[in-house]
C-alpha cells in the first residue's frame, strides 16, 4: 500500500471554507478577511466550542465526512483556517 502525502488546501478551498464558517455562524467579518493561519479559537477569529461544533456540522454535510467531537486531533484540525482546509482536502469525499 502506498502512502500519499496529506493534501493541502488551495486558495479556492480556503476561501470556500472561510465563507462556510462566516455563513454558518453569521459572523460580522468578511470571509476574505479571515487570515488563513490565525487561530480560529480565542484570540484569532474568537470562536468558542459551540461555534466549532457548528462548523464541524456544516463541514461534515458539505464535504461528506464526519468530524467527531471526540477526535483527539480537533485542536490541531481547528487550529486555523489553513489547518481545517488541509484536513478537508485530505478527507473530503465530495
Amino acid at each position: 500500500m502506498t502512502h500519499t502525502a496529506p493534501a493541502s488546501a488551495d486558495a479556492a478551498l480556503l476561501a470556500e471554507v472561510a465563507a462556510l464558517i462566516v455563513t454558518a455562524l453569521n459572523l460580522e467579518v468578511r470571509a476574505e478577511d479571515i487570515e488563513p493561519d490565525a487561530p480560529l479559537y480565542g484570540e484569532g477569529l474568537g470562536l468558542d466550542s459551540i461555534d466549532i461544533l457548528e462548523v464541524a456540522l456544516v463541514v461534515s454535510k458539505r464535504y461528506g465526512f464526519s468530524l467527531r467531537a471526540d477526535n483527539e486531533d480537533n485542536l490541531k484540525i481547528f487550529a486555523s483556517l489553513r489547518s481545517l482546509g488541509d484536513y478537508i482536502a485530505t478527507h473530503r469525499v465530495q
